[in-house]
């Protein structure tokens, strides 16, 4: 990730806040408030690794803000990670809580390590020794954590044994995305992709489109990118592209097909990870692009469900002039440069904050259902996240249209208003 400023995510989230409270004209003390996060956590993490020897990781929690109620955010293992990335994150979970009405704050953890070159004991110790250094600093009455980038239910449940041994009892709902059956919720694994396309039909719908008239390219192939894919081709759209990362390589290439992909073959042919055996793909009849090329096909709709950043400047002139929507999967994927650019061309970008947030709303259901120790069926939790999904987009969209902003700009009016609203409501501004 480039510490250039023109890429770094947490200086493009606060550009993105600046703008927003001009809109709003908030007050100075409020702008301070919420343009930075209220806590911090940077910890080292020993672990003894396989070979004997013990290795120090840095880890982070950041805690944006909690005035709508607990924090809220994942935990990501990357070998890149920084802490501005965590800083932007976290203030970016807190406008997705706000957008969709769920009483959450804004939190985001990460440990800087590379999960294909660790076992699973050492990433155990990861979990583990993450928990031991922050186990007074969240919990089910102040932060839940949650999966995120190349983690998963065996990581939370590790979390989860850690704090419970820590502090001597049953705290199912400290940690979401647990596997079912030890707290876990029924559709939390495709909440957040297929969040996305509950929030896409509503787009293609109000253009007088239906799925089954389009197709797209995806950037990723991890959960939400496949269950994104999942939903679309279930509701008859076609993908013809998906990038991924070549851990051999260390970079990504994309496979495309003429006609569109078939997402089950490409699952018996994907890592736990998402990356995709190249020369599998190729044997199956896939071409193998260069992994940005994903960003040029001629497609109706592009989806970055990857890494921030990934539309930019340099890259945007490269878009198709067929694409007509840009729906953002990935946090950040787009700098705000290119997000301008694109509205000159009559694209509509959906945010990412708005269209992602099917995560953390099903987190919001897990973390209630573990509370209650009441587990709801998996076609309750599903129709209450596309109730939820739908209804945010049409109050955004509503929005939009009533003050001629663009559907980012009138999603964080919505939540930077709400938040803002919760903070001198408690006294704090």
């Amino acid at each position: 990730m480039s510490s250039g400023t023109a890429l770094n995510p947490y200086v493009m989230a606060q550009q993105q806040f600046d703008r927003i409270a001009d809109l709003l004209e908030l007050g100075q003390a409020v702008r301070a408030l919420l343009r930075q996060p209220m806590r911090e956590h940077h910890i080292s993490i020993p672990v003894r690794m396989d070979n004997g020897e013990v290795h120090v990781f840095r880890g982070f929690r950041v805690q944006h803000n909690d005035a709508l109620g607990p924090c809220k955010g994942g935990i990501r293992f990357h070998p890149e990670e920084t802490a501005d990335s965590i800083r932007a994150l976290s203030m970016w979970m807190t406008w997705k809580c706000a957008v969709v009405g769920i009483p959450l704050g804004g939190a985001k953890g990460g440990v800087i390590c590379d999960p294909y070159r660790l076992s699973a004991r050492e990433q155990e110790g990861i979990c583990r020794g993450w928990v031991r250094q922050l186990a007074k600093d969240v919990g089910p009455q102040c932060d839940v954590p949650a999966p995120d980038i190349m983690t998963d239910s065996v990581h939370m449940l590790w979390m989860l044994d850690e704090f419970e041994a820590i502090h001597g009892g049953r705290y199912p709902g400290f940690i979401t995305g647990k596997p079912v059956g030890m707290g876990g919720s029924l559709g939390r694994t495709e909440a957040t992709g297929y969040g996305i396309i509950y929030v896409l039909r509503e787009a293609l719908k109000e253009k007088g489109l239906a799925i089954a008239d389009t197709c797209a390219a995806v950037q990723g192939f991890g959960n939400v990118a496949q269950h994104a894919i999942e939903l679309y081709e279930k509701m008859g759209g076609r993908v013809t592209t998906v990038s991924c990362w070549d851990q051999t390589a260390c970079s990504a290439f994309a496979v495309r097909h003429k006609d569109r992909i078939d997402l089950e073959q490409l699952r018996t042919i994907t890592d736990r990870f998402g990356g995709i055996d190249a020369q599998q793909a190729q044997e199956l009849g896939y071409e193998l692009i260069p992994g940005s090329e994903w960003l040029s096909d001629d497609v109706d709709i592009l989806i970055p469900a990857a890494m921030e950043n990934q539309i930019t400047a340099a890259t945007v002139d490269r878009i198709s002039p067929r694409v007509r929507f840009v729906i953002e999967g990935a946090n950040g994927p787009t700098t705000p440069d290119a997000d301008k650019e694109l509205g000159k061309r009559g694209i509509v970008t959906i945010p990412d904050f708005l269209a992602n947030a099917g995560g953390v709303t099903c987190s919001y259901f897990e973390q209630v259902q573990s509370n209650i120790n009441f587990f709801w069926p998996h076609e309750v939790v599903l129709g209450r996240l596309d109730t939820t999904m739908t209804n945010a987009f049409r109050s955004v969209s509503d929005l939009a249209q009533s003050r001629n902003l663009s559907l980012r700009d009138a999603a964080y009016v919505i939540a930077v208003d709400r938040v803002a609203r919760a903070c001198k409501d408690r006294g704090w501004v």
